[in-house]
């Protein structure tokens, strides 16, 4: 093989055409997924304090914004409800009235067309906190949780999710959710397994955007200890063999090892979290003057991408859908 002088790597990287035209991974808005905090009321937008230029938004608001997405063509949404009033098995995740299934009902009549995936998790519909039902330790019940979010997927299938996603990292979800659907008429909904959710101090923020926190202990039980990476593959694989159509790996940066393991193992979509706390530490650096915010999110998106990811969901989805051209 030739070398240098007559090989000169540079010679590729001369102009903006050619990188552009020889850029080896691509992100466009078709492969980001938005999320929402859907809280309830008319005309309601309430700016989040940890994540600058994301809000608590009814649902009215929410199709505004989801309009504007669509417009700049990004296809698909995640919600994340706060409800009224909460209670110790959540039932307003499973409720017909909930928050989430009116916004999905309000946004399929409007944008029929939009992609929209179902949170199945109780830890904002909780009055407590935690992912699932509790004993009187405060311990979190696993198999009594498994029923109740076979009725929370059956309800989001109902007011129109288009794939419903298990978070609550419960040992057999998806196989729960699997023949509930099944047993309801919605076989062909698909299931985005968190198959890999770790116990993450990069959630802070969301856990103030939708009001989750929990009023006593940690998630540490049930989702995952970060060190563990052979442990997250058997994760996944179990989920993939209960029925999972398409897994994720949250939060994304500081996994991109676990999102190209789970690429070269398993065939399946891979979908990454650019969660609450990778958002927020962007914009307060970028706030501050620290970091140029564009070229940031561009380089932390395409290295999910790089990964493997076929797919990200991100609070900089409708950002950079309207700035690609500049970042």
């Amino acid at each position: 093989m030739s070398e240098f002088p007559q090989l000169r790597m540079r010679r590729l990287r001369r102009t903006e055409g050619l990188r552009s035209l020889l850029q080896e991974t691509r992100l466009v808005p078709a492969q980001l997924i938005q999320p929402f905090f859907v809280c309830p009321g008319t005309g309601v937008e309430r700016p989040i304090k940890a994540m600058p230029g994301q809000a608590q938004r009814s649902i009215d608001r929410v199709v505004a914004a989801a309009e504007e997405m669509v417009a700049r063509g990004i296809q698909w949404t995640i919600l994340f409800g706060i409800p009224e009033k909460k209670d110790a098995l959540g039932s307003g995740a499973y409720s017909p009235k909930g928050i989430i299934q009116e916004a999905m009902r309000e946004l399929k009549r409007r944008l029929p067309r939009l992609g929209i995936i179902g949170d199945v998790c109780l830890c904002e519909f909780t009055d407590h906190g935690h992912c699932g039902a509790i004993d009187k330790g405060g311990a979190v019940l696993n198999d009594p949780t498994l029923e109740l979010l076979g009725k929370v997927a059956v309800s989001l299938a109902e007011a129109g999710a288009d794939i419903v996603a298990p978070s609550a990292m419960m040992d057999g979800q998806v196989g729960a959710i699997r023949r509930a659907l099944d047993a309801t008429g919605f076989a062909e909904t698909p299931i985005l397994s968190y198959a890999a959710k770790f116990a993450s101090a990069f959630y802070g923020p969301f856990r103030e955007a939708a009001e989750s926190a929990p009023s006593f202990g940690d998630r540490q039980a049930y989702q995952m200890p970060c060190p563990n990476a052979r442990e997250a593959l058997r994760e996944i694989e179990l989920d993939l063999g209960e029925g999972a159509d398409c897994i994720m790996v949250k939060p994304a940066l500081a996994y991109l090892d676990i999102i190209r393991a789970a690429r070269e193992r398993f065939a399946a979509p891979i979908v990454a979290f650019n969660v609450s706390g990778e958002y927020a530490l962007v914009k307060a650096a970028a706030q501050a003057g620290f970091v140029d915010e564009g070229r940031i999110v561009r380089e932390m998106l395409l290295g999910m991408r790089r990964a493997g990811a076929d797919a990200i969901i991100t609070y900089f989805a409708l950002d950079y859908a309207a700035k690609v051209a500049s970042w």
